[in-house]
């Protein structure tokens, strides 16, 4: 049988990248699609080796964008994770670094109609609901790639996607607090569950026996306290109302430590199974959160801005990422408004990616009667 040609491009979004899909071009049944993405990425080897995946599950990511019907949103963004070893794919989270790309992408493929100078595009995030307003450079009526802005976690500079973050709250569980509590304590390590941008289990470091200035690399090597991670991760999942969570990447793992580098605080991410080289956009807002929230495991790690909104710097293994969050406290408690960051996205590729025709033969076989 022939292989199956699907278009696509191929961009860096953040600090992850992957294939960024049009959605009418692939299975409308989740199940047909998850194996097309599987065998698009080349999910089940550590190297990615058949398929266009880079080995580590910031590389093994995919979006993909259509028309949004909303009232309010340009674009539909639906996000997959695909595992790297496991073939596996989670269509429950979704990803703010790759977000990034969204906008650009969006015009390059003539969803949205660009703009002279800049173009503004909004974004629905199907996977949880999140409303996201991007700004794009488009001198001339074209998206640019070039300019000054930096992220840490990618070399050289390019031109600045503005992202502002609502409707973050509750997105996977309902809640603010899924569990209710501020803390909750799980064999033995106290814990804070949030559900902003991204579901997450928030520890202290030192809860772990860790500095929390450890690199990405350090604490990958480091199975005893994956493995204890892990344990307590699953418990909370089922405490957040989320079932078992054993083959899900949500939600996700961080840890915090008292700054070192002049920023808000200092934390570390886990996707979960492995420590993200830099940070998530959607973690990091969740994060942010985390410390602005009174009563939270990080009181007294970090010295709270006054001004709102505020600008947490969160210190991660590859530099720093910086959060600009409005909030409300009052009597009624804690209210996050929308996040905003600053990111970065650049086109890699353009063209077909083709995947075994065994797996997909395509919508034009459908037609045909295939």
């Amino acid at each position: 049988m022939t292989q199956t040609a699907i278009p696509f491009l191929f961009m860096r979004g953040g600090t992850s990248r992957g294939p960024y899909l049009n959605r009418a071009d692939l299975p409308d049944d989740l199940e047909t699609l998850a194996q097309v993405l599987i065998a698009m990425v080349g999910s089940g080897h550590p190297l990615n080796i058949d398929g266009i995946g880079g080995g580590a599950a910031v590389t093994t990511k995919v979006a993909m964008l259509s028309k949004s019907d909303d009232h309010w949103a340009d674009v539909d963004y639906f996000f997959a994770q695909v595992s790297v070893e496991h073939q596996l794919v989670d269509f429950k989270p979704t990803c703010g670094n790759i977000l990034s790309g969204v906008g650009p992408a969006a015009i390059e493929m003539g969803l949205v109609p660009a703009q002279d100078g800049e173009t503004a595009v909004n974004i629905r995030a199907v996977n949880t609901e999140a409303r996201v307003a991007a700004i794009v450079h488009t001198p001339d009526g074209q998206v640019s790639y070039v300019g000054t802005a930096r992220i840490d976690g990618v070399p050289g500079t390019s031109a600045p996607v503005a992202l502002q973050f609502m409707e973050t709250v509750g997105g996977i569980t309902g809640a603010f607090l899924p569990t209710g509590n501020l803390v909750d304590v799980i064999d033995g390590i106290e814990v804070t569950c949030m559900d902003v941008a991204m579901p997450m289990v928030i520890a202290k470091a030192a809860s772990f026996g860790l500095s929390g200035y450890e690199t990405a690399a350090e604490l990958d090597k480091n199975r005893a306290f994956f493995d204890r991670m892990e344990a307590v991760r699953q418990k909370a999942g089922a405490l957040m109302g989320m079932g078992d969570v054993s083959k899900s990447v949500t939600p996700k793992f961080g840890v915090l430590a008292p700054a070192t580098q002049g920023g808000t605080i200092a934390a570390r991410y886990f996707m979960p199974w492995n420590t993200h080289p830099s940070m998530a956009v959607t973690g990091a807002q969740c994060l942010a959160a985390c410390v602005l929230a009174p009563g939270t495991v990080a009181d007294g790690m970090a010295a709270k801005p006054s001004e709102v909104p505020a600008n947490i710097t969160l210190e991660h293994s590859s530099g720093s990422i910086e959060v600009l969050v409005d909030y409300a406290q009052s009597d009624a408690g804690f209210e996050i408004k929308s996040a905003g960051l600053v990111r970065t996205a650049r086109k890699i590729a353009a063209g077909q990616v083709f995947i075994p025709g065994s797996v997909w033969a395509g919508h034009a076989a459908k037609r045909d009667g295939a």
